[in-house]
């Protein structure tokens, strides 16, 4: 091979070299925090009618994003079961990856119509093994039906089958009050999703109550401002209220890597 050829050569290699070399470095290897929910987490983000937030837009501003990634993919509308029949969980699964965190909080809409026309999003109550086989008029398909628990265990047992951890949350409450006491889940979503955690070894963070017992302490007047169309949908404040109650409870969370992320506040 002449001078002028190994030059050649030699240039070719050292610029392959050096786009690989560049390509490591803009790799981003940040872990990655997954939210999934429904409108609660992620809404208008303050455009449209009633500025209306999900505290998982929010979520973001309590950690250094330097070295943490939050990824809302919450969406309006959804229930466990929704989000996963139309595949946005397995969009989530491809880039999930060890070291990731998956925080999810489901059951505001899980208490619907199994097959009505309009939305056919509802989940069996409860967290056992129960199904029930329908014709989806959305879809158009059969389509089996599971209980609330099935699905969260299914994303979490398939979140930490990828390495990452799994973090299940109550669902927030709704601006219902009577004498005095906000109306809790107790006895429902936020009882099962506690099943739920424990069936799976996840992480439970009790949202429901956090939420209801700053609630309480403001009394309905104060928490009626959070609320400007309905008792469930939050404008930013109320979103905020509930961003940090989150933060709260993955503070009272033994073990939680998470919080290691936390900015300085």
């Amino acid at each position: 091979m002449n001078t002028k050829a190994f030059k050649t050569l030699l240039s070719a290699v050292l610029i392959v070299l050096l786009s690989s070399f560049t390509v490591l470095l803009l790799e981003d290897t940040r872990p990655t925090v997954y939210i999934i929910g429904d409108s609660t987490v992620k809404n208008g983000d303050g455009k449209g009618k009633g500025q209306l937030w999900g505290w998982g837009s929010i979520f973001s501003n309590f950690f250094d994003t330097s070295r943490i990634r939050v990824r809302n993919h919450a969406i309006g509308g959804r229930s466990s079961r929704t989000f996963l029949t139309e595949g946005r969980w397995e969009a989530i699964l491809k880039e999930l990856k060890p070291g990731d965190y998956v925080l999810m909080q489901f059951g505001h809409n899980d208490g619907g119509a199994l097959d009505d026309t309009a939305r056919a999003r509802g989940t069996i109550k409860g967290t056992g093994e129960e199904t029930k086989d329908i014709y989806n008029p959305i879809r158009k398909v059969q389509e089996t039906v599971h209980t609330y628990g099935w699905y969260m265990r299914k994303y979490a047992n398939e979140a930490k089958e990828k390495g990452a951890t799994a973090i299940i949350c109550s669902p927030v409450p709704r601006n219902i009050f009577k004498d005095g006491k906000v109306e809790r889940a107790d006895e429902n979503y936020g009882k099962w999703a506690a099943e739920t955690a424990t069936a799976t070894g996840a992480y439970f963070l009790p949202l429901n109550t956090l939420v209801a017992d700053e609630y309480e302490a403001l009394g309905p007047d104060k928490v009626k401002a959070f609320f400007p169309g309905d008792h469930t949908h939050t404008n930013e404040a109320g979103a905020a209220l509930n961003a940090r109650a989150v933060v709260k409870g993955l503070q009272q969370l033994q073990g939680c890597a998470l919080t290691g992320y936390l900015a300085a506040q």
